[in-house]
């Protein structure tokens, strides 16, 4: 099981919306608070890119002498169609200041000094410690997770059925859909009159796709069987 600080270190570097609150700017569009563009740096610290002349920039470049407390708000959506699409959502808490000579054309980076986190997703909510953020990596399925999950219930959505027959004797739902895949599992929705998750683990963590497709295999073979 991933821990909750992959988990919301995955959710910070993937592509899902997310939006900067921060006091004083409550009456801001959420537009106007969404980063162009977010990284993790070496020192576990979040980097988040904004137009040159957003209200954001102005108040942490006003706030350099002082610490500008703030929240990153993520939101996760699954990337395919399923009751209950949202996965889950994180904040990461902590101090914005602006990145000296850290600026391209039209853009300025920011510094966002990770106080603490909150994870609440499929897996259930957890709180992350700075320490632990920073030592934390991102799934290496999570930059291809979309396409993965959007073929499997496209091109194999008759074997992803099939699973079922690993769940023993539960019963319910009359649709699967894979709904999220990590390196180590896939979970499965299964829709109906009775909706639910399901779990299956690989034999062992993933490292890639070539494994993913490997791992995959086995799981539709045991479901075969």
């Amino acid at each position: 099981m991933p821990s909750a600080a992959e988990r919301t270190r995955t959710l910070v570097q993937s592509t899902c919306s997310s939006v900067l609150l921060l006091p004083g700017l409550d009456a801001l569009r959420p537009d106007q608070l969404m980063p162009d563009a977010r990284t993790v740096d070496t020192e576990g610290d979040v980097l988040l890119a904004f137009a040159a002349d957003s209200p954001v920039v102005r108040a942490a470049t006003h706030a350099q002498a002082d610490e500008l407390p703030v929240v990153l708000e993520i939101t996760d959506v699954a990337p395919v169609s399923v009751p209950h699409r949202i996965r889950g959502r994180a904040w990461v808490s902590g101090w914005l200041t602006r990145v000296p000579g850290a600026a391209e054309p039209g853009r300025t980076t920011l510094r966002l000094e990770v106080g603490e986190a909150y994870v609440d997703d499929l897996w259930g909510a957890e709180s992350v410690e700075a320490d632990a953020f920073a030592a934390a990596v991102p799934d290496p399925l999570s930059e291809h997770e979309a396409e993965l999950l959007q073929h499997l219930h496209a091109a194999h959505s008759a074997e992803v059925r099939t699973l079922r027959s690993l769940l023993g004797g539960r019963t319910g739902g009359t649709a699967a859909v894979p709904v999220g895949v990590d390196r180590f599992g896939l979970r499965v929705r299964f829709t109906g009159v009775n909706c639910f998750d399901a779990r299956f683990d690989f034999p062992e963590p993933v490292r890639d796709v070539a494994e993913l497709r490997r791992a995959m295999h086995a799981l539709f073979e045991a479901a075969g069987r």
